[in-house]
């Protein structure tokens, strides 16, 4: 790990991204003012729990593909926000215990609860690495500390593309990091994108308060992402379609899409 610092403030009177999701996954790492907005986007859009948790099991069924069906054993994690069930590694490591998972992420509240991230498998590693996901040149420099970046790598980035407000930069960001992995490497990345109208306005709402402000985008931009990829089956999809399980459930959100990409 590099540059914990646990004594940076952190601003627990204002709503974060990350807390909300954490109250709305029934964590206990979250303050009244992330449950006072949990609880005003649920009013406005009521499946928000169910989103969430439609999020978190994409997530790990990209994962168990990667390190399944794909035999990928390194995996470059950009925003990792708080630990919750079913972590990066800690799905990889159940199919592949010598999974190496490099965590990414320069936000105080997160780095309080790094240690969850970083436990591992004998076999395997886990790291983190204390950067603006932006910052490429110094994603890639922490990540080689435990990841051969000669052989091929997922980069999984998940719902956090929509706090960089520009669209271009955010497909300059994936483009930077995917140009340097080698082919064989995976992106592996899912984006929020509204369902209807009671969404959107859920989503301005929150962004008015103050909170770091995330961008909704649609399926026709999120497809952009994975330009000069191939796509594994069944491609840019919204969550619950992507390779359901038995533990999938009911799809009933389509807030959210996305895909798996190969690097020819």
């Amino acid at each position: 790990m590099t540059g914990n610092n646990p004594r940076r403030r952190i601003d627990t009177s204002v709503a974060h991204s990350a807390r909300v999701w954490n109250y709305w996954l029934g964590g206990k790492d979250n303050y009244p003012a992330d449950q006072i907005a949990g609880e005003a986007y649920e009013r406005t859009f009521p499946p928000s729990r169910v989103f969430a948790q439609e999020s978190r099991h994409f997530l790990r069924r990209m994962i168990t593909y990667l390190a399944g069906e794909a035999g990928i054993r390194q995996f470059l994690d950009l925003g990792a926000g708080l630990p919750t069930v079913d972590n990066t590694h800690e799905v990889a490591q159940r199919i592949a215990p010598d999974a190496r998972i490099v965590y990414v992420d320069h936000d105080p509240i997160v780095i309080r609860h790094v240690d969850a991230l970083l436990t591992s498998t004998p076999q395997g590693a886990t790291h983190y690495v204390e950067s603006d996901m932006q910052d490429t040149a110094k994603v890639l420099a922490g990540a080689a500390a435990t990841l051969d970046l000669n052989r091929p790598v997922a980069l999984v980035c998940c719902d956090v593309l929509g706090h960089i407000v520009d669209f271009d930069e955010a497909l300059g960001l994936i483009d930077r990091l995917m140009r340097q992995l080698p082919s064989g490497s995976h992106l592996a990345l899912s984006h929020c994108t509204g369902d209807g109208p009671e969404h959107v306005a859920a989503q301005d709402a929150y962004n008015a308060t103050g909170a770091i402000p995330y961008i909704l985008r649609p399926p026709e931009q999120i497809a952009r992402f994975f330009e000069g990829l191939d796509l594994i089956e069944p491609g840019l999809v919204s969550w619950p379609n992507w390779r359901p399980d038995a533990t999938t459930g009911t799809a009933t959100v389509r807030a959210g899409w996305g895909a798996v990409g190969r690097k020819p």
